[in-house]
This record gives C-alpha cells, sequence and structure tokens, in this order.
C-alpha cells in the first residue's frame, strides 16, 4: 500500500517518540528544570517510564513501529513531545525553530536523528522565523493549516510556504491571546482530525473563518465540552481513522467522539502528558501513514 507523510489521519505505520529516559534523564534534571519550564507540578521519572512504556505498547500493539530519539545533553525536559521540533512531508522533513526559547536545540537535535532514520531534510526554518510542529496540521494530502499565534510566526509561516512550494495551499489560522505567550498553546490545542471527515474541536477559541471553512469542507466536527479542555480531552493522536489515542478521565468527549462511530484507546497520561501539557499528539512525531 502507498504511504505518506501528508496525513494526519491515515494508518499510522511509523512515529518518532522521546522516552522519559532520555528527554528527563534523572530527578536531578527534572528538579532543575520543571519550574522554569512551566510544568504545572513536578513530574514522576517512574511513573513517566510506566506511564511511557504503556503508550509505546499500544502503538506497537497496532503494528506502528516505533522510533527512540537518542538521549541529547543540549535539549531539556520538553523534548518528550517530539512533534514540536519538526514538520513531515512526503519530500522529506522541514526543522522547526521554537517560538519557546527553552526549546530552540531541539530541532538540531532531531535534525542528527532522522539522519541515522534516512530521512531526508528538506529545509529549516531560520532567521527570525518561529514555527512549532503542534501549530501544524494536514487537512488533506494538498492542504496544510498552520496556526499564528506566539509559537508560529508570519515570518516563520511565510518560510514554511517558500520550502512547500506550489503543490501545498498553507492555510494561515488566527489563534487567540487566551492565556498569554507564556501558554503552551497551539492551533493542535483546538483541533485534532479524527479522519477526513471527522474532527474533534473545541470552537470556543476557534476563529469562526477556519470553523466555517471546516464545515465548508464537509468536516463533521466533534465538540469538546468546556470542562474536559483544560484535562486536554481535544489532543487526540489518531492512529487509523476513526481510531484515537485520548487521555484518560475525559469521559463527555469519549462518549461524543464514540457516538460518532470512532474507537477510542485511552493513555494514563499524569506524568508525561498533563504536567507538561501535552497530549498524545504532542508526544508522536507521525512519519508515516497509508495513504
Amino acid at each position: 500500500m502507498a504511504t505518506t507523510m501528508q496525513s494526519e489521519v491515515g494508518v499510522l505505520r511509523r512515529a518518532l517518540l522521546k522516552h522519559p529516559r532520555a528527554a528527563w534523564t534523572s530527578g536531578e534534571e527534572i528538579d532543575g528544570q520543571w519550574e522554569t519550564l512551566d510544568y504545572l507540578s513536578r513530574p514522576d521519572l517512574p511513573r513517566a517510564i510506566l506511564e511511557f512504556d504503556a503508550f509505546v505498547g499500544l502503538l506497537k500493539s497496532h503494528q506502528v513501529e516505533v522510533e527512540l530519539l537518542p538521549a541529547d545533553s543540549n535539549t531539556g525536559l520538553d523534548s518528550i513531545y517530539a512533534r514540536d521540533a519538526s514538520i513531515v512531508c512526503d519530500r522529506g522533513v522541514i526543522l522547526c525553530r521554537m517560538g519557546k526559547a527553552a526549546r530552540e536545540t531541539e530541532p538540531d537535535a532531531q535534525e542528527a536523528a532522522f539522519g541515522s532514520l534516512g530521512l531526508p531534510i528538506l529545509g529549516a526554518i531560520g532567521g527570525d522565523g518561529t514555527l512549532e510542529g503542534g501549530d501544524v496540521t494536514w487537512l488533506d494530502a494538498e492542504t496544510l493549516a498552520v496556526g499564528r499565534g506566539y509559537r508560529t510566526n508570519d515570518e516563520g509561516i511565510g518560510q514554511l510556504r517558500s520550502i512547500l512550494g506550489g503543490d501545498v495551499e498553507v492555510i494561515e489560522v488566527a489563534l487567540p491571546h487566551w492565556r498569554g505567550p507564556g501558554d503552551v498553546f497551539h492551533l493542535m490545542s483546538i483541533l485534532s482530525p479524527v479522519d477526513d471527515n471527522l474532527a474533534l474541536v473545541y470552537s470556543p477559541l476557534m476563529a469562526v473563518s477556519f470553523r466555517e471553512l471546516l464545515l465548508k469542507r464537509g468536516i463533521e466536527l466533534v465538540e469538546v465540552p468546556d470542562e474536559e479542555y483544560d484535562s486536554m480531552a481535544g489532543n487526540v493522536l489518531t492512529i487509523a481513522p476513526r481510531v484515537c489515542v485520548q487521555l484518560s478521565g475525559n469521559p463527555v468527549t469519549r462518549e461524543r467522539l464514540e457516538r460518532a462511530g470512532v474507537e477510542v484507546l485511552t493513555l494514563e497520561g499524569a506524568e508525561i502528558s498533563r504536567k507538561g501539557c501535552g497530549g498524545p499528539t504532542c508526544l508522536t512525531r507521525a512519519l508515516e501513514r497509508d495513504a
């Protein structure tokens, strides 16, 4: 079967992750970083290892080939959220330039890993441009939505357009101020594609023009309720059309997804997700899906 890197919803075949052993390394490293990185509370490394191993086991049980990033002394705790430092397309990898200064070394660390995996580097965001992978999502193989917020700026989006060329339409999506520049807020904080014609959304923080565009494209929207937004109910990793991984403890959103015909697999992410505000999608840089 043909494969693609320009999908969020095809059957996931290969993914890049970073184990907490490699991202966090020790309790001493956690002690020195978690407060300055604005984690909600101190992560527990042994529990995080158990959660992460369960996540990897879940992916492997669905025939996903899991690649692991190595430890790198130049990166910090946030490097566990492997999606943010890169973008993938069918011609190769685009290295991001992080809007969060504390994460600026992550794209270079990923570049070395991509070389070992045999994946070419198509380009990199540089200069005054900023772009983070959590702000970027494929709506289909020819259409990429990019959130313009505090982590991704106009220059970064312009550079991305130039790298991708005319074969890909880049749709810029205005993001709200919400809780300000220090918050972890990406486009994928309010949008998770679940199938070609189905997406999980949090509409109160979504631009009207973008919401209308999704509906015009024939995409049915499953709404995250207010009371489950902060528990990251809307951050789901789709591993096959209408099959997704969601953080546990979000029963209303889960029931709404199931009513839409979605199989929901759950992840206990108290340590690896909730404390650093990065859900299953953030933990995963998808590399290859069925076209």
